[in-house]
Parts: structure tokens; C-alpha cells; sequence
């Protein structure tokens, strides 16, 4: 799964479990009306009860066991009925399951669904009966007696009369449960007709734990079984699943509906089914290896899925190549699914998408959506290898699902799109991203032992995802391409169809590179945090010299502590002789070491990890960075190297280790800076740096820092598109313009407003590069009418790539009344529920005044918003949006107080970062005001 970070869940299906419609239940299900009525509300009320007993305190783990082993499913035949009106489903479960050790009960996993009937059917006994028992097996059927749900554990135990014997034997359940809007497990998908008319869809998201949401199923990782799947739907409905479709014909009870049945699966874990039901275009491409690939779009979007078809097309025969292990599947099906809360998700053969990750306009997409669109199609189909075909045991190791897809991705991309760049992209999109969640005392090690289902949403975050990612890119630069290569191969030829734990992974790679591979990689999964590799030199005639040691990073400076953790670093050198090329290569398995490197001479630099792969930061002598200093201004450092260096002494100076105005001086040494992601990163610190000082008020200054430091790259680009350019250029274009206008640069503030009047009038349509720096600097300098065109813009735009593209910049407006403006806007049925989370942080993230105003929001919707995504990532999204640019002490014993008594159990981790960020934003503050608003006043004074 991709996240954009963000997901959702459900607690209300009381009420509504029962069709209106009659017609569309079979007599068992009415037969059994009041007891499923009783015993909804009764569990509603359990629940109700159990979450207010956690009110007073933040909730411990709570105790977990997990499914019992003495019986277990070796095929799933799984019949569903959606009603896409009354957002209901019957479903019927016949699943072919083995009897380890006699028992009269069976456990499964079950969460808002009722179960009407139950049965079991031995399919043959033991010994000399066998023959009759299976030949009377029906005349056999054992009755349920007792359904006992365990609703806070998500489990349902089916009691039986007498003891089911050992051998196999058929499970059938017929249940029934509600097509949620909560964006989980068997769900709504709210979209409109090309004619404008409101429809649903019925869609599937099952990661982590939400197949039980669809049909009672064994539903951990490891429990792997084959699925023949089968859906009634509609006949003016496209029906999709993992597998082809096998056979389609028309309901006996009712001509309207088609009975869809398909191709039965592979072996394969619950979290990973899925099926889709609604109104589709499509277009069709075949890879060089024979797999039939379809991009499902909107009805008359098909020409929107062909960028992501050609993507698709290439990736697939680069992973098997890469892998050399060939796709199972006879197709894959990617999905464009209107209401979604993450970013995609890898279920096999057939991958969902929210638009935005699939769909690209070739007039009115943007060049990142294009960038983003080829990752995240990089990324799950990594996983139907990685993932799907080995999965991991238990969630524990979902790091290595989800890190080695998010490495994995990149190369993919670097290898169908060479112009992007985009390794120097990975270090400021996820190597930094990471290090700076990490550094604080509330991250977490990437392997994290996960009990309940409460727990496993929580793990989704940067860690698992960038740290993970960035730890596999460091391995992959320490093995070496080729036997990193073979090692996969072992791994996933070993292990297909099964399940696997990080240590399996951990073998294969040592044994195809003859590395203690454990031994490294354990320091940096089963530990969390990093070094700080300090460095100081020396000459001796012709050798360099280097002591070098490793202490634990912390954003509030070094771990001084005596239990200080150390890492297994693999270190690499280079020097200004060839700045591409390694030089030397260690292991640093102890906490200082000295080393030699020849015939270096005085006036050579000596760099640290070249090329930004290890998962580190740096901190060198003062001689050794005022040496590496003119590489920047020079471009002699690669771009990747000149941003890590940049970054590493950002993060230096929040730490209290160097001053903030070491790191401004070094900033505007930038100036000839060509590359787009070393500005990228510039920009995204600059940001943090303003976001700070919007709590002084020399606030201005720094926007004045701003323009100076953007202005001459401005220039050069300019706002037309010139020959020759290709895809970083009209990156970068975006990102000068869009910072130089919020910081209110007046040349580019004039021309926005006058190309804005332009495109609002209809003369000269803006490009789609330039719409969102142009909204951001019209909005960040506009009044009252300009976010009523705006908001029309919105209303009108065809296309979610516009509407998200509006509203994350909705919150750039000053007023104090537009921005409760934009605030209410946010929870209208104008926005969809996934991307109300990016409106508010737009708020928060805009000024001091939009900070505090979302987060008093934020504090006055807490029931609606909790409601929509209480268990997933959208709801930490939202905390950590909304609240980690405060700088005051108190507010973050707000934030805690607030917490403590508004439970939110799967961002329980989230609050604690975000109220140790304030803190350390505080501290800052503290400490480095006054020398920067010396620094900036003293740079724009007349010389004496």
C-alpha cells in the first residue's frame, strides 16, 4: 500500500445492517430479523462502553492472542450480493478447511457483519467409516448452535453441538453486513455520470484488517488459502477481482443481475483480495512478457489511464527480469477509485488507485502528478512480488512490504524515465524525511511488535516506509547491485506462496553476498534512531588522516547518555580528485576508528558519503566543511551530495549542535544552484525556518532572505516554457515562482494576478505547471472575490488532479474570516472525505493566525472528524497537520491535554512526536531568535 499518508474506519453499522428492500433477502436472512437486531444494538452498546472506559488515560496495548491454529481454510468460495441502493450485502461463505485437533468451536476474525446461519460438512472421517461418512456427508451438516462476537478483538467463535473431527470439511456461513462510507473493508464509493447524476460504487480496501469487514476469514497474513470468488451485480456493472472472469450469466431470481464468477486465485493472504463493482472505461495493453494489463478510468476518462498503461506496460517485464521470477497472474487491472484513502493499494491483480495516482490528462496534468503517477504504479507492482507472492508473517515485518517497494519504486522509475533524476529526488523526499521523524525520542524502531488490530495502522508511517526504503538503498550501495540481485532471487524462488520474516530475507543476501548481512542490518531495524558520524582530519605527508566516530542523533543534540546504541555503518569516501567515484570503503562496528587514505593531497576535500546513501548524519570539522564549501558555489559536490550537506547542517542547527545563521550563510551560498531537487530541499527548510519565525515579529525579514535567495534563479527561468527544457525544468519553474510569490516577490505577484485574470476569463488557459504557483501567490495576496473564483474554479473542474490541487492552497488566504471560510469548506460534501485533511493543513501550514484557527477547528470537529477516520492514517495525517508548527511550551501541553481526554488509539504515537516538536520548536526559538534577526538586519544594511 502507498500512503499519501492517510486511511479510515467505521463504527456505525447499527441501524442500517437490513436491506429496506425485502425483496432482496433470502428467507433465512428474514427468518432471523430480531436476533441479528438484538444483537447489533447489543454489541454497539459493548463497544460504546468499552471506549468510554479509556477516557481518562491514554489506552495501554491492549492484550492480544491471535487465531487459533486447530482449524484453518484451504480454499474460500465466496458468493457476494451488493446493493448498490439500500449500501448493503449478503454474502455466502462455503470454505474448504482443514481440522487440525477435534474441536467444537471454530475462531475466526468478524467485525460488522452478522451472521444468519452456519454450518459445518465433514467430507469423510477417519478409519473404516470413511467411505459412508463421506457419503452421507450432507445428511451430516452440523448446525451452529451459538455465534459469540468478540467485538473489541474483532473475532466471532461458531459453536458447535459436538466436536468437529480432524480431516477437511466445508464451512458454510451466510451472513450479511453494510456497504460503509468509511472508506474500509467492503465500501461506498460515491462518484458522478458524465450526466452529472450522484451513483455509488462498491469497492474494497482489506489492508491491514479489514477483509473481516467483507466475510468472516481468517484474517492474519499468514493464513494464506485459494479464493473462487463470485459477485451478483448489476448487469449494467463491470464486476472485478483478483482473477479473469471464468463465467458470466444471468441471476435465476432476478434478470436485472449477472452472476460473475472467477478464475480461482492463487494461494494467497486475505488483506490481498478484492473486488469492485461499478461503472468503468478501460484501456488495454499487453506487456512483452504476455500479461494483459487494463487501466480502468471513469466513464469517458478512458484516454486518462493510457500514461499509467504505459507505465504499467514497461514495469512489469522490468521486475521480471530484475526478480527473474515471472508474474503469476494471466493479468493485472489497475483502478482508478473515486473515494480512497490511501494512495493505492497492491491487492493481486487487481491494484486501487485514488485518481490522482492514476489518472493523467495530457493537457491539464502537471509534470509531478506525472512523476508521482509513474512511483506509485512503480510501487504496488513491486509488491506483486514483494508482498503478494511472499508475504510477510505477521505485521511486524510489514517494514520490508512496504520499505523494499518504497526503494524499489525509484529504480524502477529511474529505469523507464532516466530525465527525472529521481535518486537525487529520493533523498529529499524520503532519506531526510526519515531521518528527521527518527531523530526524535518518540520514533520507533522499523521492526515493531504489533499485537492487536488497534495497533497496525500506526506503523504505517515514514519509518516502515522512507526509513525502511532508505535502509534497503543503503544494503543495496553495501552488497552491490548483482548480488543484491541474486540474493532476491533466492529469497523470492525460496519463499513463493508462502510467508517470510526479515531475517529470512537476511539470510538469502548473506548467502549470495558472503556479508554479515544480519549482523549490519539488525543495528538499524531492531533499534531505532541513527548516528551522527563525526569526522576530523590530519595530513601526513601525502596520506589523509580521518578519526571518525559514530554517537547516537538526537534532535535535541548528541545522545550524551552512558548506554549510548551503536550501528554497524558502512562508510564510504570519496575526494575532490573524482567526487563521483568511492575511494574507500569500511565498516564502522565500533564507536571511533581512525583511517588512512593515500596519496591525498593538502588541498584535496575529504567528503562522507558520497552520493547521501547512508542512513547518517554528519557533522565535520570546521576545517573540513569551510574546505567543502566552494564545491557548492562551484558544483564540483554532485547535486545529491551539495543537498545532503545542506540538510545535514539544517538538522545540526535545530539540534543546538551549530548556529542558524552558519546555515543561512551556507544557504546563500546556493546561489548558482541549477538543480531542482537541491531547491527543492532549500525551499522545503526555508519553509520550516519561516513557519518558526511566524512566532516573531521580524517575520518579514526572512521573506526578504527569501526573495533574495530566489530571485536570480527566477530570472533565469522565467514563466515561458523554452526549448530544450524538459521535465526537471517545468519542476523547478513551479517551485521558483510559487516560493518567490507566496514571500510576496512583487514582479512575480503582478504577473500571477494578471496570467490568473487570464485563465479566469478564458484567454490564455494556464499551463499545468504553473497553476499552483500561480493560485498559491493570487490566494496568499488576494481578498474575499479572489476565493470566490477560486472556489468556482473548483466547483467547475472536471478533473480531481485541479480540485486537489485547489484546495491544498485554499488555506494560503489571510483573512481571518476567509480562512473559516475555507475551514467550513473543508468538511462540504464539495470536498471528498480523503482530501479534507489536506485543506486544513493547508490552513495550519499557511500562517501563525491559519495555525491556531485549524487547530481550534480541529478541536471543535474532533467527534465529526474521528467518526470519519478514527483507526487509520488520515487520522495522524490530520493531528501532525494541524498542530507540529506550534513553537510555545503550553501549546503543547494542549495538545497532550487534549489528547488524553479525546482518545485517538492509532495516532497515539503521532501526539507524541507532534507535542515533542513543538518543544523542540520552542527551544529553537529560544535559542537562535535573536542572532538570526541580527543576521538578517545586518545583511540588508547599507556597507559602512
Amino acid at each position: 500500500m502507498l500512503l499519501v499518508l492517510g486511511r479510515r474506519v467505521s463504527l456505525s453499522f447499527v441501524k442500517r445492517v437490513i436491506p429496506q428492500d425485502p425483496v432482496l433477502l433470502s428467507k433465512p436472512i428474514l427468518q432471523n430479523f430480531r436476533t441479528i437486531k438484538f444483537r447489533v444494538i447489543h454489541s454497539s452498546t459493548v463497544f460504546a462502553i468499552a471506549t468510554r472506559q479509556n477516557t481518562d488515560t491514554m489506552p495501554e496495548r491492549r492484550p492480544f492472542v491471535r487465531l487459533p491454529t486447530d482449524v484453518y481454510p484451504v480454499n474460500y468460495g465466496l458468493c457476494l450480493k451488493p446493493d448498490l441502493i439500500d449500501f448493503t450485502f449478503e454474502g455466502k461463505l462455503e470454505a474448504i478447511v482443514e481440522v487440525n485437533l477435534a474441536t467444537n468451536q471454530i475462531v475466526m476474525n468478524c467485525a460488522d457483519i452478522d451472521i444468519i446461519t452456519a454450518s459445518f460438512v465433514p467430507e469423510g472421517g477417519e478409519g473404516e467409516g470413511e467411505i459412508l461418512l463421506a457419503f452421507f456427508s450432507y445428511s451430516l451438516e452440523i448446525n451452529a448452535t451459538g455465534f459469540n462476537y468478540q467485538n473489541e478483538d474483532e473475532k466471532v467463535t461458531l459453536s458447535f453441538p459436538s466436536a468437529l473431527q480432524k480431516g477437511s470439511g466445508t464451512l458454510k456461513i451466510d451472513f450479511v453486513g453494510e456497504l460503509n462510507d468509511k472508506m474500509k473493508g467492503f465500501y461506498r464509493s460515491k462518484y458522478a455520470t458524465p450526466a452529472g447524476e450522484i451513483r455509488y460504487a462498491a469497492v474494497t480496501q482489506f489492508e491491514a484488517t479489514d477483509a473481516r469487514r467483507a466475510f468472516p476469514c481468517w484474517d492474519e497474513p499468514a493464513i494464506k488459502a485459494t479464493f473462487d470468488i463470485s459477485l451478483i451485480v448489476p448487469k449494467d456493472r463491470v464486476a472485478l477481482s483478483n482473477m479473469n472472469v471464468i463465467d458470466r450469466k444471468p441471476h435465476p431470481e432476478d434478470d436485472s443481475l449477472l452472476e460473475v464468477k472467477f478464475a480461482t486465485t492463487p494461494i494467497m493472504s486475505t488483506y490481498l483480495v478484492a473486488f469492485v463493482i461499478g461503472e468503468y472505461d478501460f484501456v488495454e495493453g499487453q506487456s512483452s512478457d504476455g500479461v494483459t494489463v487494463r487501466v480502468y478510468t471513469p466513464t469517458g476518462k478512458a484516454e486518462q489511464g493510457k500514461f499509467a498503461l504505459e507505465v504499467a506496460v514497461k514495469t512489469l517485464p522490468f521486475y521480471n527480469d530484475y526478480f527473474n521470477v515471472p508474474y503469476p497472474l494471466p493479468k493485472i487491472d489497475l483502478i482508478a477509485i473515486a473515494d480512497f484513502a490511501a494512495g493505492a493499494m497492491e491487492n493481486w491483480g487487481l491494484v486501487t488507485y485514488r485518481e490522482t495516482a492514476l489518472l493523467i490528462d495530457p493537457k491539464n496534468s502537471c509534470s509531478s502528478s506525472r512523476q508521482w503517477v509513474a512511483l506509485v504504479v512503480g510501487h504496488e507492482l513491486a509488491h506483486q512480488w514483494f508482498g503478494n507472492l511472499v508475504t510477510m508473517e505477521w505485521w511486524t515485518h510489514l517494514w520490508l512490504n512496504e520499505g523494499f517497494a518504497s526503494w524499489i519504486e525509484y529504480l524502477c522509475v529511474d529505469h523507464c524515465f532516466p530525465d527525472y533524476d529521481i535518486w537525487t529526488q529520493f533523498v529529499s523526499a524520503d532519506y531526510t524525511r526519515a531521518l528527521d521523524l527518527d531523530a526524535l525520542d518518540n520514533s520507533h524502531p522499523i521492526e515493531v511488535n504489533v499485537g492487536h488490530p488497534s495497533e497496525v495502522d500506526e506503523i504505517f508511517d515514514a519509518i516502515s516506509y522512507s526509513k525502511g526504503a532508505s535502509v534497503i538503498r543503503m544494503l543495496h550501495n553495501y552488497i552491490g547491485d548483482e548480488d543484491f540481485r541474486k540474493g532476491m532471487h533466492s529469497y523470492l524462488l525460496k519463499f513463493q506462496h508462502k510467508n517470510a520474516a526479515t531475517e529470512d530475507l537476511w539470510d538469502c543476501l548473506e548467502q549470495a553476498s558472503g556479508k554479515p548481512i544480519a549482523l549490519v542490518m539488525s543495528s538499524w531495524t531492531k533499534q531505532m534512531g541513527f548516528p551522527i558520524i563525526v569526522v576530523d582530519q590530519e595530513q601526513q605527508g601525502d596520506d589523509r588522516i580521518l578519526k571518525i566516530s559514530q554517537k547516537k542523533f538526537c534532535a535535541s543534540g548528541p545522545h550524551n547518555g552512558e548506554d549510548c546504541p551503536k550501528w554497524m555503518v558502512p562508510i564510504s569516501i570519496c575526494t575532490g580528485e573524482d567526487p563521483g567515484c568511492t575511494k574507500l570503503k569500511v565498516l564502522l562496528d565500533s564507536p571511533e576508528t581512525t583511517i588512512t587514505i593515500n596519496n591525498v593531497s593538502p588541498d584535496q576535500w575529504v567528503k562522507i558519503n558520497p552520493g547521501t546513501v547512508g542512513f547518517y548524519r554528519i557533522q565535520y570539522s570546521s576545517a573540513m566543511l569551510e574546505s567543502l564549501l566552494p564545491g557548492i558555489r562551484d558544483l564540483t559536490l554532485l547535486p545529491v551530495d551539495r543537498l545532503g550537506l545542506q540538510n545535514d547542517l539544517f538538522s545540526l542547527s535545530r539540534a543546538g549542535m551549530i548556529s542558524t545563521v552558519e546555515v543561512l550563510k551556507l544557504m546563500e551560498a546556493f546561489v548558482n544552484e541549477p538543480n531542482y531537487t537541491v531547491w527543492s530541499d532549500l525551499s522545503c527548510n526555508l519553509g520550516v525556518l519561516s513557519s518558526l519565525l511566524s512566532h516573531t515579529d521580524f517575520h518579514e525579514e526572512i521573506q526578504e532572505f527569501i526573495r533574495d535567495l530566489f530571485t536570480p534563479i527566477g530570472l533565469k527561468l522565467g514563466w515561458e516554457c523554452k526549448q530544450g527544457e524538459g521535465h526537471l525544468d517545468a519542476l523547478l519553474r513551479g517551485l521558483v515562482l510559487g516560493k518567490l510569490g507566496k514571500a510576496g516577490h512583487k514582479p512575480t505577484l503582478e504577473e500571477a494576478r494578471r496570467r490568473f485574470k487570464d485563465h479566469v476569463e478564458g484567454k490564455q488557459i494556464l499551463s499545468a505547471d504553473l497553476r499552483s504557483p500561480v493560485y498559491l501567490t493570487v490566494l496568499k495576496h488576494g481578498d474575499s472575490a479572489t476565493l470566490d473564483t477560486m472556489l468556482k474554479l473548483h466547483k467547475q473542474a472536471d478533473m480531481q488532479e485541479e480540485k486537489n490541487r485547489i484546495e491544498r492552497v485554499l488555506g494560503a488566504i489571510s483573512a481571518p474570516d476567509l480562512i473559516q471560510k475555507v475551514l467550513t469548506f473543508a468538511l462540504s460534501e464539495d470536498v471528498r472525505p480523503q482530501d479534507t485533511v489536506s485543506v486544513i493543513g493547508g490552513v495550519a501550514g499557511s500562517s501563525k493566525h491559519g495555525r491556531k484557527a485549524a487547530w481550534k477547528f480541529v478541536k471543535d470537529n474532533w467527534e465529526e472528524l474521528h467518526n470519519r477516520y478514527q483507526g487509520g492514517f488520515l487520522i495522524s495525517r490530520l493531528i501532525k497537520l494541524s498542530v507540529d508548527g506550534f513553537a510555545i511550551d503550553k501549546m503543547a501541553a494542549e495538545v497532550k491535554s487534549f489528547f488524553e481526554s479525546h482518545h485517538a488509539p492509532a495516532a497515539e504515537r503521532t501526539v507524541q512526536q507532534c507535542c515533542e516538536n513543538i518543544l523542540l520548536n520552542a527551544a529553537w526559538l529560544k535559542r537562535d531568535a535573536d542572532d538570526i534577526h541580527q543576521y538578517l538586519l545586518k545583511r540588508k544594511a547599507p556597507p559602512v
